[in-house]
């Protein structure tokens, strides 16, 4: 699709162009408001229209802007002792991750995120102590190469440093920044073609630093206690239309 010199995926129809651009910024109200689950609703969302081969590079292109957005917001409370350890375990999970993700087709991409949705939604994230901040970073690393959204899993991380709560959303941004930069990095030394995406990713960016300044401003009271249903609903019926496409792409002639 084109306009004039701007240029996107042809895999993307207006309607999905548009749609994309506005979830965005509803699911990045959703992480400002509620502190959490924007991630994931996004990434479920951007499975259905993508090829699942962008699917991850794409996503986080978009949350490294909206990671780091917050992260500046909030630069002076960020606890730092966990800053080098986890970028360090991240090098090593994300080169690890990235090696492992090109043996994988795209019919099976999409089945294990959608399993890994469902998992967050009523599975138990671990916890990790910040003393084993450096193999956190390792194995939540990994995971992002393949799932993309492991928010919940490093925020149950963070939650162990026993931080006030600006410091732990400051944290929280900080790390998840570091981790979708490398996770980008890496999918570009594969072979990723970003610049195919280049405008869908900026127009994402612009109305996701729209959707959290919303976020930020708007007190939500009513309807909040009513939230964790409705992210999950949401997040179930996403995972269930992955995994279901997914088994109906299912390659025979594939093994591991």
């Amino acid at each position: 699709m084109e306009f004039q010199f701007i240029t996107f995926p042809e895999e993307l129809s207006n309607f999905s162009i548009i749609f994309l651009i506005f979830s965005s910024m509803f699911t990045s109200f959703i992480s400002a408001a509620f502190g959490i689950g924007g991630g994931a609703v996004f990434l479920g969302l951007l499975a259905i229209f993508l090829n699942p081969i962008a699917l991850l590079p794409v996503h986080g292109s978009v949350q490294i802007a909206s990671n780091f957005g917050r992260m500046l917001l909030m630069i002076k409370d960020i606890y730092k002792n966990p800053i080098l350890p986890f970028f360090l375990g991240t090098i090593i999970g994300s080169l690890f991750g990235g090696y492992t993700f090109i043996q994988f087709p795209a019919w099976f991409i999409q089945l294990i995120v959608g399993t890994f949705i469902l998992w967050t939604v009523y599975g138990k994230i671990p916890e990790i102590k910040s003393k084993y901040i450096f193999f956190g970073g390792v194995f939540s690393s990994f995971l992002t190469m393949f799932f993309g959204a492991t928010g919940p899993f490093i925020a149950s991380m963070v939650k162990t440093m026993n931080l006030n709560p600006l410091s732990h959303t400051a944290t929280h941004s900080a790390l998840m920044s570091m981790q979708h930069a490398v996770k980008v990095l890496v999918f570009g030394f594969m072979g990723f073609s970003f610049s195919d995406y280049f405008y869908i990713i900026f127009l994402m960016i612009i109305t996701g630093f729209i959707g959290t300044y919303i976020g930020k401003k708007v007190l939500i009271k009513f309807g909040q206690k009513y939230f964790k249903i409705f992210l999950n609903s949401i997040l179930t019926i996403i995972s269930i239309y992955l995994i279901m496409n997914g088994f109906l792409n299912y390659d025979f002639t594939f093994s591991l």
